[in-house]
């Protein structure tokens, strides 16, 4: 692989990758970590050019793409799913539940409700402006990062962009992390093909395709990266 086209080919014959140069005993497209690059390889992390730093394909993917969800997917690190995939993983993990049932189930924390229902009433929403609608405080940090990585392994919402924050009257920028529900990032067929698959025959499928993609992965960790 020696750029982001390369990356996307081999992504959508995946259909699916974790994004950094750890697979965790599963799969990554992407080899090595920013800090163990090999000398005759053109992908350099943090460079800030598109074609060749990992770091921006993140967002690329999002800012280009239709059909490419980014986001803590797997083992609460970041992560790539294919339009294709994406209602195999929906399917196993939500196994046709909604938000609210999975909360009245216990399966879902307050905090994470928190976030969820400002996020839920826009169509997308800057990290920064979720934290000012929900009125999270400085000591929340903690509990609203966890929160916000349980969302995502759970398939409610996910990254869709990014956009500026001004700082400071001296015009300071930085870049924001967008999110949004999962239903506003992808159309209603992702979902009606996910609620029409059994979540047992979803997770099979995955399985088969972690065990393709890696002969060597462990059924214990091909179970913990298809139930999220």
């Amino acid at each position: 692989m020696n750029n982001y086209s390369d990356f996307i080919k081999e992504l959508n014959g995946a259909g699916f990758s974790l994004a950094g140069g750890n697979d965790e005993g599963i799969y990554g497209i992407i080899k090595f970590s920013w800090n163990e690059e090999p000398d005759d390889s053109p992908i350099r992390w943090h460079t800030e050019d598109p074609e060749t730093d990992p770091w921006e394909w993140r967002m690329r993917v999002l800012e280009e793409r239709d059909d490419i969800a980014y986001g803590k997917l797997f083992f609460n690190k970041g992560g790539f799913i294919t339009k294709e995939w994406y209602p195999y993983f929906l399917a196993a993990r939500r196994g046709g539940r909604d938000f609210d049932e999975e909360y009245a189930e216990g399966k879902i924390s307050h905090f994470a409700k928190r976030i969820y229902e400002v996020v839920e009433r826009s169509d997308s929403l800057a990290l920064h402006e979720i934290k000012q609608l929900g009125m999270f405080s400085k000591e929340d940090k903690s509990r609203f990062n966890s929160a916000l990585t349980e969302l995502q392994m759970k398939m409610y919402i996910t990254m869709c962009g990014r956009k500026n924050r001004f700082l400071g009257p001296g015009g300071q920028h930085w870049p924001s992390t967008v999110l949004c529900t999962t239903e506003k990032f992808f159309d209603e067929e992702v979902f009606r093909q996910a609620w029409s698959i059994d979540a047992k025959d979803a997770a099979e499928k995955i399985r088969l395709q972690i065990l393709k993609l890696n002969p060597e992965a462990k059924e214990k960790r091909i179970g913990r990266f298809i139930r999220g």
